[in-house]
């Protein structure tokens, strides 16, 4: 006879409850203040960003003429340096293409050909350089397998921030047919920061703290433009993995003295998403299908993934944007709508300055609740008379 374990032990040992931005809501608590007291800078690699808001490192979100734009608003775009602006001159015949082409199908077969042009050193280096030379804030990324060799160009070239992002992040990575990046190795080599992306783990992002990370980013999947969870089914909701990783953040803090910041990437699209994001531990966000709607994105009202390039497996989905909006507009209103996706660091201030948290360190110690009605309870009068 086979002995099989109860259910509940087994539902509490291998299967736990997570939750997402639409399952939980913030708590008001006894004090408020007033929005104009709120400060939501945050710390990142030694920058003082005025808005803790990040655009990825996407070809449809961040080229070098909009990391321009998001420094002089505040905030960091970070240019995917095994994009299509390392591999052209010039990549606006590509993205036109993307942007024509008649269905999913098509684009996926002229992004798989728009890719398999090789990346150019020469064009890495006039990359940051150019984002330089107009006094912003050069934010690059790059894959594991690429960093080493990516990393001494950039350094080279002068950029501020390297951003070391796969589909899952950990301290430790076997493999016999590549050659192992050591995340230790590479900050110790390294003058300029290094972060690193993306995980859902507390003990993965502990040991990479101990590695000399110097922000980790929490998301495996959960982007419009993402096809991770569909594709490989690997994920864990947003607000869950961000508390889980802040916590990690706090022990390591305790520990050693040093506060590494927290990234929550992707999953975000309202003003809501952003405040339950930071509640939950993050120190900023990542946005990027939000950011590609900006009038002053290059993806020309699309967005397609760009994290993990596989020649066997889809690249990233592309998805139509729907309205395209000023990135001003975007970040600091007036918004025009009430569907949250206007005025975001506006939302921010104004969700602190009801839960009393004056700055973003504060915000980690509000009140969440899960509640997963909170999205439509009382709302049945006003989605009824939409117009």
């Amino acid at each position: 006879m086979i002995d099989h374990a109860p259910a509940s032990d087994v539902t509490d040992t291998r299967l736990r409850r997570a939750y997402g931005f639409e399952e939980v809501a913030l708590v008001p608590g006894a004090v408020t203040a007033d929005p104009a007291e709120v400060d939501v800078s945050v710390d990142l690699g030694g920058f003082r960003l005025e808005i803790p808001f990040l655009a990825a490192a996407m070809d449809a979100v961040a080229d070098a003429d909009f990391a321009v734009r998001m420094s002089r608003h505040g905030g960091i775009a970070f240019v995917n340096l095994e994009g299509l602006y390392t591999r052209y001159e010039d990549a606006s015949d590509v993205i036109e293409r993307v942007a024509a082409a008649k269905s999913g199908q098509a684009a996926a077969h002229v992004l798989a050909e728009a890719y398999e042009l090789p990346i150019r050193d020469d064009l890495i280096r006039a990359l940051i350089m150019r984002i330089k030379a107009q006094g912003a804030v050069a934010a690059v990324a790059t894959t594991p397998a690429a960093a080493w060799h990516h990393a001494e160009i950039a350094a080279e070239a002068g950029a501020d921030l390297f951003l070391v992002q796969s589909q899952v992040s950990s301290a430790r990575h076997i493999s016999t047919s590549t050659r192992v990046l050591s995340l230790a190795d590479l900050t110790g080599a390294l003058k300029l920061p290094v972060l690193v992306g993306n995980t859902v783990s507390g003990e993965a992002a502990y040991q990479l703290m101990h590695q000399g990370a110097a922000a980790v980013f929490v998301g495996v999947g959960p982007g419009a433009a993402c096809t991770t969870r569909e594709v490989l089914g690997i994920g864990v909701p947003q607000v869950s993995a961000t508390l889980e990783v802040a916590a990690a953040r706090d022990r390591y803090e305790r520990e050693t003295g040093r506060y590494v910041p927290i990234v929550t990437d992707g999953g975000m699209k309202t003003g809501g998403d952003i405040a339950k994001a930071i509640a939950s531990g993050a120190d900023a966000v990542m946005l990027g299908s939000p950011f590609a709607s900006a009038l002053e994105a290059p993806g020309r009202g699309f967005n397609w993934g760009m994290a993990a390039p596989s020649p066997t497996l889809p690249r990233g989905t592309r998805i139509r944007i729907g309205e395209r909006l000023p990135l001003e507009q975007i970040l600091f209103g007036p918004a025009e709508t009430t569907h949250g996706t206007q005025n975001l660091v506006g939302a921010l201030r104004a969700s602190m300055a009801a839960l009393g948290a004056r700055t973003i360190r504060e915000m980690h110690q509000v009140e969440m609740v899960i509640a997963p009605a909170i999205t439509t309870e009382g709302k049945s009068w006003q989605l009824a008379g939409r117009e």
